[in-house]
């Protein structure tokens, strides 16, 4: 099976498909060549043009023993009165494989025919060259990879696209984890996500959240657990889905993630036999790791209203999760920048109690200098470090949060960039938490990215308390690299 993860080719051909100079017009009665003169009639769009509706989208997973098979259906509709190229792009997990698709058009459904690496490579490049409907996999990030197929749909005419693949879910940070990457780029009428779970064991814990999810969304996200079995599902109105009530964008852009773990006995682990063949889970427990954290925290005058009283709730939120073995520091940066102390700090109940009262009296300022803000947080660590203070085997880490905008200082994204790699240099993680919907997440993504982080979303009508608490779970539960400390 894993010949298919990184390589794969879905082949579909619809009627007698035609050469690369001309263009096809599917209908119920016949398949009409359109010729080179005439084919400028017929439009490249993609899947979120204004006259293709996408009614429809479900996603529905079902695991059993930490085994994943979920199928995805998409119906779209070209509403014109000219044919339209219509595109079918889907984010992957790495881990998973495709196993079947299909799309059926017209009443009439064309399987496609899923190839060894090389072979589809090879029948890729012949199917392409000669006009017909070919799919490819190709990497999509360090965790995604992309599938993405086309294909010409007459006036008034629908495709409905059917995806299929599986997974075996890993335990990470204490969790299996299904993570749904969602992306219509319009309303949908009927919008739907399912999960089914089984487990032998019995399931000990599940969470399902959406990184689009608003405080008007969460009521929807619902979740029953039983014993050994588990559902969750999300089913957003069209109204729902608005990111304002007059606006036609959609709010649901970016992953639906559900994490659960199983009910564990102190053994060997857990030996399952199905069909002749066995599998063995196990997942020791690993001890608690020390952390050393730095919160940077902008205070510009464009995080004002909503975007700073979120911020102070997140923050005394994510400081009572600190453990008493953690250090933990304080940056504000405006166009000035300034600590709560001048170095890190244990994490005592003393003193977690004071910077609380100190984060109380956050408020917004000035310009934004994040390059000054960003090197300071690294000096207070590489002090500490320089004295020797750092708790062995410990992990250091920088968490910013900031709309991803400067106007002061240094001002170039490029050069900020730059700027910290090499002050970082490899010895710490960032991690970027953007708030608002007009942040620069391009920006914060690729530099958390070059210092071995991770950037999230935090948006403004949601829960940002929730967000940034699972998003703290996430970063300071990270796998560190001991090297640097040890």
């Amino acid at each position: 099976m894993s010949v298919f993860r990184t390589v794969l080719l879905l082949w579909v051909s619809v009627g007698a498909w035609v050469s690369i100079h001309g263009a096809l017009v599917i209908s119920k009665d016949n398949v009409e060549e359109i010729k080179p003169d005439t084919a400028k009639r017929i439009e490249k769009r993609s899947i979120n043009d204004a006259e293709v509706e996408i009614q429809s989208v479900k996603l529905d997973c079902k695991v059993t023993s930490r085994f994943a098979h979920t199928v995805m259906t998409t119906k779209a509709l070209n509403k014109g009165n000219s044919s339209k190229e219509i595109f079918f792009e889907v984010e992957l997990p790495k881990t998973a494989f495709i196993t079947n698709f299909s799309m059926e058009i017209e009443g009439k459904t064309y399987v496609g025919a899923v190839k060894e690496k090389e072979t589809a490579k090879k029948q890729y490049e012949k199917a392409v060259s000669s006009g017909q409907t070919a799919g490819l996999v190709k990497a999509s990030g360090r965790k995604m990879e992309k599938f993405s197929v086309s294909v010409n749909i007459a006036a008034s005419s629908s495709v409905v696209f059917t995806l299929t693949y599986e997974e075996l879910l890993k335990r990470h940070l204490g969790n299996y984890e299904i993570m749904t990457r969602v992306k219509p780029k319009q309303l949908v009428q009927n919008f739907e996500i399912v999960a089914d779970i089984y487990e032998p064991q019995g399931i000990a814990s599940l969470d399902a959240y959406g990184t689009f999810i608003t405080n008007e969304l969460l009521p929807l996200v619902e979740k029953t657990v039983n014993d050994k079995r588990a559902h969750v599902s999300f089913s957003p109105t069209l109204d729902q889905q608005r990111k304002c009530p007059d606006c036609d964008g959609t709010l649901i852009d970016g992953d639906f993630i559900i994490k659960y773990d199983v009910n564990r006995v102190e053994s060997i682990g857990d030996i399952q036999v199905v069909n002749g063949y066995f599998v063995h889970y196990f997942a020791p427990e690993l001890p608690r790791i020390p952390k050393n954290v730095v919160f940077v925290i902008d205070i510009s005058i464009s995080m004002a209203g909503q975007k700073i009283q979120q911020t102070r709730e997140a923050l005394l939120t994510m400081l009572n999760d600190l453990h008493v073995d953690d250090y933990f520091g304080l940056v504000l940066f405006d166009s000035i920048v300034e600590t709560w102390r001048p170095m890190l700090t244990k994490a005592t109940e003393e003193n977690v109690a004071a910077a609380k009262e100190f984060v109380k009296t956050i408020r917004e300022r000035d310009y934004t200098n994040i390059n000054d803000g960003l090197l300071r947080a690294i000096k207070m660590i590489d002090g500490f470090k320089e004295q020797n203070l750092l708790p062995e085997k410990s992990v250091s880490m920088i968490i910013m949060l900031t709309d991803g905008h400067p106007t002061e200082g240094v001002t170039d994204r490029n050069k900020i960039k730059q700027n910290v790699q090499q002050a970082i240099d490899g010895k710490y993680t960032l991690f970027c938490l953007g708030f608002g919907y007009n942040l620069n997440y391009g920006f914060l993504d690729s530099m958390a990215k070059q210092n071995d982080g991770l950037a999230r979303r935090i948006y403004e009508a949601s829960d940002a308390t929730v967000q940034l608490q699972v998003n703290f779970t996430l970063t300071s539960q990270r796998a560190p690299n001991y090297r640097n400390h040890s």
